[in-house]
């Protein structure tokens, strides 16, 4: 089953940003995942979005996702977007 990676974000420190996009290309694929959405053009219909990019990234299965966001290789990463950023993220299970 697939799950999804779904965070909200706003970027405080453009250069880790930069870094940050650079850094990960490529990565969610080696861990099989794939973006679904990246997008600023949305509207909030219930309740309120805190943040203003959406990103939304497949991946085939929980472990999956988790085998990338828990890896080695993404932590430094992950770390940098935590101290570059805003942000709220949640995994779940497709439907």
């Amino acid at each position: 089953m697939s799950a999804y990676f779904v965070l909200q974000i706003d970027w405080t420190d453009e250069p880790g940003r930069k870094r940050y996009i650079e850094g990960i290309s490529g990565m969610i694929e080696k861990h099989g995942g794939r973006y679904i959405v990246a997008s600023r053009d949305f509207r909030t219909v219930e309740g309120s979005w805190e943040k203003p990019l959406l990103v939304i990234i497949e991946f085939p299965s929980m472990e999956a996702l988790m085998g990338w966001y828990d890896s080695p290789e993404y932590r430094p990463w992950r770390d940098l977007r935590l101290k570059s950023s805003r942000s709220n993220a949640v995994v779940t299970g497709g439907a």
